[in-house]
């Protein structure tokens, strides 16, 4: 009964305590004020270092206390490297730091013989002319300098004679003998003075970012920035009080082990610092997220200066968009498979490769061929440029293993430059590439030119069109210039598929493409179509093209085609897609132009050709020759079929219209009005127009919004 008595009298002094504490912070805080130097002439001293020498020390003192400390060569090895930190950093400036200590550990260490509150004072007063956070991490080298000799007098090694001697003068208790008595005793001040280290190091980070970044109208300052001198006054105050505790150990008999009334106020203050340095650490994360996207603002406005502004080089333009200080290998040379400097793109052109972090690889597979077939002769003007891949990664979710292999995975299959790591794509240069450049899941190529404008901000489809040695240098003015030399003709349409085509045309054959994934109607029409050509006397040839969408039939229809010999098929499916995305990079082009179906007859024929894809039925497209000297007719479904049927109602117009006249009037004669027309085009790709004719009665085409997962 006496025992809970006692407990609750010793519970009930230290709520007092507490109590008045918290009543009187406001008074403590103005005598603080006052004696901290308020002129604007705090001094402000870099505390990062002594900040970390102050915490092995104190680790090693807490590791005596309750743990087992770290191996001498351990602990040698992490204090060599704080020692070289130290003596860098400070240099003259150490022989000062070392009186200010010695004479804050003086006030520290007389703790004992007045109140805690008087000590806290006097330490504040040695303090008075520096900044809150240094205060803060001179107290704490202070005061570790008086804990640690405590310790190294109370738990000497067997070897130091010296200390052991000290000890037996001073009647400290032999704790080394025998520590678990001691470890409840020193719980509470160890716990505290852990927790001072957290908050002293909070502290730090928190006025760092204050006066490096903050503005007195910045976003969390003012109410965040009053608490630090609190934060630093009950720092300093747990100091001393734990110092007191300490030092006052030999006025303790062994039945004062038990906790003491001192304990309970230890364990409070504490529970109070822990408070404070949630707060402080929820602050500090309000004040870096503000200073994030302050940051990000800066550097958007700054790229859009850039880019807006005349520059020497692209050297400015590029640093914005990817992350290269100093000294810093921000590429990787896919060719050599090194890192390599941002300069080495110095007044080059430059094709910014912007895409997710998996680029398909039909998509990849192509772009490389183009590449290496540019580069074959690197004397010559069009092979004057470099591609640089800009992988765009999501930051909603965090970066782990698995993405990382993906990405060095995807790095390696590419010849040209990469980000040596996706984290040097600046936050700011995504948000411009996304807002500006219009980027949205499908890969783009930005062309630079060697001053670091856009001359393009998408050049992939003049590049998919003409390939990248006649495309060259990418600027959209070259790529009007080439729309204006071209004619539509089965030579715009196809010859970059194969090598194959190029012959056809050359030797003067005719050339049948045909696709859709219908087996039944590809037999039934190569059969007639191969009829008609031996019919007509004409040679003929038929390749295969498929459809833009891969899916098993396509490459089943390819496999029962050559097998039958129904005509020719494409190597490979990558082929196939090349057909109909560069197809639809021809649209996609004449759109960024301002071209459209109504009044440029290149883009009615474009359009023609992408609904056929969209409908359900097989087509088919004959044509001969090459630029002005080029014809062309097409057809679909069982139209294209019974007009090659019905050969003996048009054979004799060959004579005076040729093969493909011949076929293309009485293709005519079939019409219908009665007709339905689909344009598939991805909507992840390119700004798409709002009105879209239909290529074959000019009525606006209405417009639907189609999600597709199709897993044939």
């Amino acid at each position: 009964m006496a025992n809970t008595t006692i407990s609750s009298q010793m519970q009930q002094s230290v709520s007092n305590r507490l109590m008045s504490a918290s009543l009187i912070d406001n008074p403590i805080m103005n005598q603080i004020h006052s004696i901290h130097a308020s002129d604007g002439c705090s001094r402000h001293i870099d505390m990062k270092p002594l900040l970390r020498f102050t915490e092995n020390i104190l680790q090693n003192a807490l590791a005596t206390t309750i743990d087992t400390p770290a191996t001498p060569q351990e602990a040698q090895t992490q204090l060599n490297e704080l020692l070289e930190d130290y003596d860098d950093h400070y240099d003259f400036l150490k022989l000062y730091l070392a009186q200010i200590i010695k004479r804050t550990s003086c006030k520290i260490s007389c703790a004992c013989g007045q109140s805690a509150y008087a000590a806290t004072l006097e330490v504040f007063q040695t303090l008075s002319s520096f900044t809150w956070e240094t205060k803060a991490v001179l107290a704490l080298a202070a005061f570790s300098v008086t804990y640690g000799k405590f310790w190294l007098v109370a738990q000497p090694s067997p070897t130091n004679l010296l200390a052991k001697s000290i000890a037996i003068l001073e009647q400290l208790p032999d704790m080394l003998a025998d520590k678990e008595p001691w470890k409840p005793k020193f719980e509470a001040p160890t716990n505290l003075i852990k927790t001072i280290l957290k908050v002293t190091k909070c502290v730090v980070d928190f006025w760092e970012l204050l006066s490096e970044y903050m503005t007195p109208d910045g976003r969390g300052m003012p109410t965040a920035a009053a608490h630090i001198p609190t934060a630093v006054y009950w720092t300093i105050h747990g100091m001393v009080v734990c110092t007191k505790q300490t030092m006052c150990l030999t006025d303790m008999g062994q039945e004062d082990i038990d906790q003491t009334m001192e304990d309970w106020y230890l364990s409070s203050l504490d529970h109070k610092l822990s408070q404070i340095h949630d707060y402080l650490k929820e602050q500090l994360a309000v004040c870096r997220q503000h200073i994030r996207e302050r940051r990000e603002i800066e550097a958007y406005k700054m790229i859009e200066h850039l880019l807006k502004t005349p520059q020497i080089d692209n050297m400015k333009i590029l640093g914005a968009l990817i992350c290269a200080k100093a000294e810093q290998l921000p590429l990787f040379d896919g060719l050599n498979k090194t890192r390599a400097r941002l300069d080495v793109l110095w007044k080059k052109n430059v094709l910014l490769f912007i895409s997710e972090l998996e680029v398909p690889y039909q998509e990849l597979s192509i772009l490389e061929t183009m590449y290496l077939e540019s580069r074959q002769n690197p004397t010559k003007e069009e092979s004057q440029y470099e591609v640089v891949w800009l992988p765009v990664v999501d930051g909603s979710t965090p970066w782990n293993e698995e993405k990382d292999r993906h990405f060095e995975t995807q790095k390696a299959l590419m010849t040209w430059y990469s980000v040596f790591h996706p984290s040097l794509l600046e936050t700011a240069a995504i948000k411009y590439i996304k807002e500006v450049w219009g980027f949205n899941k499908k890969p783009m190529l930005v062309a630079l030119d060697p001053m670091g404008r856009v001359v393009n901000p998408n050049a992939i489809h003049m590049i998919y069109i003409w390939g990248p040695t006649v495309a060259f240098p990418f600027s959209k003015s070259r790529e009007e210039g080439l729309w204006k030399e071209v004619t539509w003709g089965i030579e715009l349409l196809a010859a970059a598929i194969h090598p194959m085509i190029v012959d056809w045309i050359s030797e003067g054959k005719y050339i049948c493409l045909y696709g859709g994934d219908d087996i039944e109607w590809i037999r039934k029409f190569s059969d007639v179509a191969k009829t008609i050509g031996s019919a007509a006397d004409i040679k003929l040839e038929m390749l295969y093209v498929g459809k833009s969408n891969l899916g098993e039939k396509v490459r089943k229809n390819n496999d029962s085609i050559a097998q039958e010999n129904l005509s020719h098929v494409l190597p490979d499916l990558s082929s196939v897609w090349f057909f109909w995305t560069r197809l639809e990079s021809m649209w996609h082009s004449k759109v960024q132009h301002g071209e459209n179906a109504e009044r440029d007859p290149i883009m009615q024929e474009i359009v023609s050709m992408l609904s056929f894809d969209g409908g359900d039925h097989g087509w088919a497209v004959f044509g001969r020759g090459r630029g002005e000297m080029s014809q062309m007719t097409k057809g679909k479904g069982d139209t294209i079929v019974d007009c090659l049927r019905d050969y003996n109602e048009w054979k004799n117009d060959i004579a005076t219209k040729g093969f493909v006249g011949a076929v293309n009037d009485y293709l005519s004669q079939l019409h219908t009005p009665h007709h339905c027309n689909r344009l598939v085009l991805p909507g992840t790709t390119g700004r798409t127009p709002d009105r879209v004719a239909c290529a074959e009665c000019g009525r606006p085409m209405e417009k639907y919004i189609m999600y597709r997962c199709c897993t044939d």
